[in-house]
């Protein structure tokens, strides 16, 4: 490899791995020697610093670390505070939509009704502070259940989960046979 593709092949490594890896490992992963590497690395160091990048490398002992410089730390924080965008797609609200009915429930019981996995649903309504875990069913492998919370409510409008519409019984129907019809699809796709 050229030093253009070596110091190229540094960056990747530096940034992919967030935390600082040892000059050793680096050079074994680049196919150069020890001295070669850590000069390759200055090198970086010297040109982040004269382009006056917004970001650095830092040794520390043998290792090596991509870093934000804390010149920088202002703009990290204004992004960090700006509010996120919660957008509840259909897989959300439809995940949403048995937890609310049935809860409390566990994550099996929700992938049994949509057919499909559900952690990353259910991870999302988690930290979107709509879901929350209420506990564990008293079964093999003490599974987590899950339920609504205040949040849920606020955002819905409503004062208790008693207030949520009810199923009609013919859609109630209607829905089973589609999810069935889904499922097949899937099946033999």
């Amino acid at each position: 490899m050229d030093k253009k593709n070596i110091q190229a092949a540094i960056e990747a490594i530096l940034f992919t791995m967030g935390e600082s890896v040892e000059d050793e490992k680096i050079a074994k992963a680049v196919g150069a020697d020890l001295k070669t590497t850590r000069k390759h690395i200055s090198e970086l160091m010297k040109r982040y610093d004269e382009e006056d990048r917004g970001i650095k490398i830092i040794k520390l002992e043998n290792s090596y670390q991509m870093c934000t410089k804390k010149e920088m730390y202002e703009y990290l924080i204004r992004i960090v505070s700006q509010p996120k965008k919660q957008v509840l797609t259909d897989v959300l609200l439809e995940t949403l939509s048995i937890i609310a009915y049935k809860q409390p429930v566990t994550k099996s019981e929700m992938e049994n009704i949509r057919g499909v996995k559900c952690d990353h649903a259910v991870n999302k309504l988690v930290e979107y502070n709509l879901v929350e875990e209420v506990g564990r069913l008293d079964a093999p492998g003490r599974p987590l259940l899950f339920g609504t919370t205040e949040e849920f409510l606020r955002r819905f409008g409503i004062e208790s989960i008693e207030e949520l519409p009810e199923i009609n019984s013919d859609k109630e129907e209607e829905f089973k046979e589609e999810a069935l019809e889904e499922a097949k699809v899937k099946l033999n796709t």
